[in-house]
């Protein structure tokens, strides 16, 4: 297929709209797949899959790393953060409102009422996230060794990070008899390599240069913007890998806000378009208004933009290297448990009643027969606003 170069003003408005319906997570890829091979033909759809791929073994959410992944083949490195700014504005604006509208109106009775009903779908939609993680990677007994260790190390007070990295390094020894790489279609040529590099470099400078400038005028919102930048760059396997890193940070090490309220976050970015790390957009918010928000979202979204255009040039290479797998395989499987050890911490964070537990129930069950997460939210909604 016969691939076109796009102005990057198109592109930015076709993510812009594409955004505005980008409900589902990871499964708006196949409609970023239609629009960007199907419709507009800026990539083959050999390349994209490759790209999906790619996105998946890095950190970041994956559906917003493939919009980046479509805007870099179609127009290169400004392409992509077209394509990145554009699916993601329409999902910060919204959080943004509905994070002022709670900062006002959470201590009323009504919205407390509503909100405890959303804080047990949260709790259904993290066990549902932890059982589908565990049946894509849990497949060998040192999947479940792995697993079962990083869960029981949140427990006990451990660090996510620790424990992904921790994973990595065993997952070299557990799996050195796996063959775990894997082919791939699209190859960089080297003479490129150079071009698309350079945009990421400005990229880290530019970050540079605003974390040293927060640093020196305002602590607070260095403090958040640092904690962001960890935790994506530690999501391995999508936007709900930073669940368990950002309830770490945020809860329990900063103490800026209890469980609840950092699942009523949750509760608001399922009813928004965009991926679930849109939390950070909220806990910026309720840190240090319109400015933690921005800060937050900037910082959470752009180290995995970075790595996304540093590792194109050489991702070939990368899908070749046993070493690389296996540690990746090791960081994939550790949040299956560092998930399922997150469940189990909202779920004590509720406040149980027969009415909560059946809509905890129903929500479960809806998500397992693959119910769109918005039409289940609001369902909830409504029906703790009615019952609770």
């Amino acid at each position: 297929m016969r691939v076109k170069r796009e102005s990057l003003p198109i592109l930015f408005i076709s993510f812009l709209r594409l955004g505005l319906t980008a409900f589902g997570g990871p499964a708006m890829v196949a409609y970023i797949r239609d629009l960007a091979v199907k419709k507009n033909r800026w990539l083959s759809d050999e390349s994209f899959k490759d790209g999906v791929a790619l996105c998946q073994s890095i950190p970041g959410a994956t559906a917003m790393q493939a919009a980046a992944y479509a805007g870099l083949r179609a127009a290169g490195p400004l392409g992509a953060v077209a394509t990145y700014v554009g699916f993601g504005l329409p999902t910060f604006v919204l959080m943004t409102l509905l994070s002022a509208l709670y900062g006002r109106t959470h201590d009323l009775p009504a919205v407390v009422s509503l909100f405890t009903g959303l804080q047990v779908i949260v709790v259904a939609l993290v066990a549902n996230a932890s059982l589908n993680f565990g049946r894509r990677s849990i497949k060998k007994w040192q999947d479940v060794l792995l697993g079962l260790g990083a869960a029981g190390f949140l427990v006990v007070g451990g660090s996510p990070a620790i424990a992904i990295i921790a994973s990595a390094l065993l997952g070299l020894v557990l799996y050195l008899r796996m063959d775990l790489t894997k082919a791939a279609h699209t190859q960089i040529a080297p003479q490129n390599t150079l071009r698309m590099l350079t945009p990421a470099f400005i990229m880290l400078a530019v970050l540079a240069a605003g974390l040293l400038a927060l640093f020196f005028v305002h602590r607070k919102l260095f403090d958040l913007s640092t904690l962001m930048l960890k935790v994506d760059l530690f999501a391995f396997g999508g936007g709900y890998a930073s669940v368990p890193l950002m309830l770490h940070e945020v809860v329990n090490v900063r103490h800026w806000m209890d469980s609840r309220v950092f699942m009523d976050g949750i509760a608001l970015g399922q009813v928004t378009p965009g991926p679930i790390v849109i939390t950070a957009t909220f806990v910026g918010y309720l840190l240090a208004g319109i400015p933690g928000a921005v800060v937050g979202t900037i910082s959470i979204f752009t180290p995995s933009l970075i790595i996304l255009t540093l590792v194109v040039p050489y991702f070939d290479r990368l899908q070749h290297s046993p070493v690389l797998q296996r540690a990746l395989r090791g960081a994939l499987v550790s949040f299956v448990g560092l998930l399922l050890a997150v469940a189990i911490r909202f779920g004590l964070a509720v406040h149980w009643s027969v009415l909560s537990a059946c809509i905890a129930v129903a929500a479960f069950t809806a998500f397992r027969l693959k119910v769109d997460i918005l039409w289940v939210v609001l369902a909830g909604a409504v029906a703790s606003a009615l019952l609770l």
